[in-house]
């Protein structure tokens, strides 16, 4: 299937279901078709999520596990196990396990995994491994918190326990934003370390009083040449999507030693830029909290807040709760893209 021989009756179905905010009373994919219309279009706007956290863990220098099996929980299209796949190197990881409450998506995801991915060992993760205790070298969750009822929230905490290194990406909104942080701290306890988007591992400065408002949020960019193809931009059009705008959340975690950031902070959301001066929400070892840098403080750093792609990652120097002078950890061009 191609982008121009979309399905739109079934689109605008699955746009709406994801939109509700009513858990679905059963699987919401009906036919395969739905699958292959849902993984041309919002499927690889979550895979190119994928690609931004991968990429920042690639620019962090992070060392992903070799020699292990990657369980997709909730794998729906199996996007985010594909991409996780490729990032590891299919020659580096033992298999790929797919679970999904619908077996026509497992159908699908497996069917898509061995297409592009022959020599890879790719089977279900069936009851049996489920609710084993064998170790789980990576586990992958994709966009599965607004979908958890009690049963599988416990199943998931199983899991949790059980991972060596969990890669986890969310909608980049409020709410499950604040959730996810829920999970991280309940993930500490498992005794499993924060590598992202986090610069630390004290708790959560967000779930402190006073900041209930706030939540960890970053955001993608898309491939530059969408803004070219006229098929996506019919899409966007029709689906009523903003094609620049992939707010997302995440969470990755490892039991392996993790190194200290010492003095690293990171931006939350983005800059924002006034004449002359930007507010910067900041989270570090400390907490999180607002600061300001003048522009006249470094006239180049301050137009680079404005252009940079990728993760914000900084040291700065403070007087009280403004910036005197600012390091980039990770140095992004401004104009590179997705990975």
């Amino acid at each position: 299937m191609k982008l121009e021989s979309l399905d739109w009756d079934v689109l605008d179905r699955l746009r709406q279901t994801f939109l509700s905010s009513a858990k679905s009373a059963g699987p919401y994919w009906h036919t395969m078709t739905d699958l292959e219309c849902y993984d041309l279009t919002y499927g690889e706007r979550i895979g190119w999520k994928w690609d931004a956290v991968l990429r920042e863990l690639r620019l962090r220098g992070w060392t992903p596990p070799v020699g292990v099996t990657v369980c997709d929980w909730g794998c729906g299209s199996g996007i985010a196990g594909r991409r996780v796949v490729d990032f590891l190197g299919a020659g580096d990881c033992v298999g790929l396990r797919l679970h999904d409450h619908s077996p026509l998506a497992i159908d699908f995801a497996e069917h898509r995994a061995r297409q592009i991915f022959p020599a890879l060992t790719v089977e279900r993760a069936d009851t049996r491994f489920l609710r084993s205790e064998e170790p789980i070298g990576v586990l992958v969750l994709s966009h599965v918190l607004n979908e958890l009822d009690e049963i599988a929230r416990a199943e998931l905490t199983g899991l949790l326990a059980r991972a060596q290194t969990v890669l986890w990406v969310e909608p980049g909104t409020h709410e499950v934003s604040r959730s996810l942080i829920g999970w991280r701290e309940k993930a500490r306890a498992q005794g499993l370390q924060a590598v992202a988007p986090c610069t630390h591992q004290a708790g959560c400065g967000l779930m402190t009083t006073g900041n209930e408002r706030h939540w960890c949020h970053h955001f993608a960019e898309p491939p530059m040449n969408i803004y070219a193809d006229s098929d996506w931009v019919k899409f966007g059009q029709r689906a009523g999507i903003d094609l620049r705008s992939l707010p997302y959340s995440f969470l990755v975690l490892d039991r392996r030693p993790v190194e200290a950031g010492a003095g690293a902070s990171r931006i939350l959301g983005d800059p924002r830029i006034y004449k002359g001066y930007a507010k910067i929400f900041n989270c570090s070892a400390s907490g999180v909290e607002e600061l300001t840098m003048q522009q006249r403080v470094d006239k180049v750093f301050f137009k680079s807040l404005k252009k940079t792609k990728g993760p914000l990652l900084y040291r700065w120097t403070r007087e009280g709760e403004q910036i005197t002078a600012a390091q980039p950890i990770i140095e992004v061009l401004p104009d590179s893209g997705s990975a």
